[in-house]
């Protein structure tokens, strides 16, 4: 039965590929829903059904995954930054404080059966002043990343603690997509 993950991330590309798993990529055309309102783990689980329900749609063969990752801090959430910023306010946001990384994930097999849940990582930055900001930006691109750092990327450079999934915080908790996939 293929396996098909609804998203263009090279980190979720990466991830499922280091955990053995074959599978094809069909980018999912789904709109998320940007609500500052809802709670996060419940706004990043209908972001991962909404990319993992319009893939299925075109691939009803197979076992798609959809996910969903925000940075919450003070229970808001931060997505990608429309520029730099944007990404640099998101660090000085996050700058010496502990804030969470929630990845939804929805996992839709053939004949419609569905499996959603998430997992929260709590993420502690070092305090950042401009000049390390700036140092961290010569070596990532904040661009393409929710709260607009990679902990793969330099990590070490803002970050002093992690509690949970290191590959939760890339963009997909790697353990439970392999449980759910069986």
């Amino acid at each position: 039965m293929p396996i098909v993950l609804a998203s263009a991330s090279p980190r979720r590309h990466e991830l499922l590929g280091g955990a053995g798993i074959v599978f094809e990529v069909v980018v999912s055309p789904a709109e998320e829903i940007h609500d500052a309102s809802m709670k996060p783990d419940v706004l990043c689980e209908i972001n991962a059904t909404l990319k993992a329900a319009a893939v299925a749609n075109v691939r009803p063969d197979a076992t798609v995954i959809g996910a969903d990752t925000l940075v919450f801090i003070d229970d808001l959430p931060l997505g990608k930054p429309a520029d730099m910023e944007d990404a640099r306010q998101m660090l000085r946001r996050l700058s010496g404080r502990t804030h969470q990384v929630c990845t939804g994930v929805c996992v839709i097999y053939p004949g419609g059966g569905k499996n959603v849940f998430h997992d929260i990582t709590q993420v502690t930055f070092l305090p950042l002043d401009d000049a390390a900001i700036d140092r961290y930006f010569t070596l990532a691109n904040p661009l393409d990343k929710a709260g607009a750092y990679g902990i793969q990327e330099s990590g070490e450079l803002i970050i002093s603690e992690i509690r949970g999934s290191f590959d939760n915080v890339m963009g997909l908790p790697v353990d439970k997509v392999i449980a759910a996939l069986g």
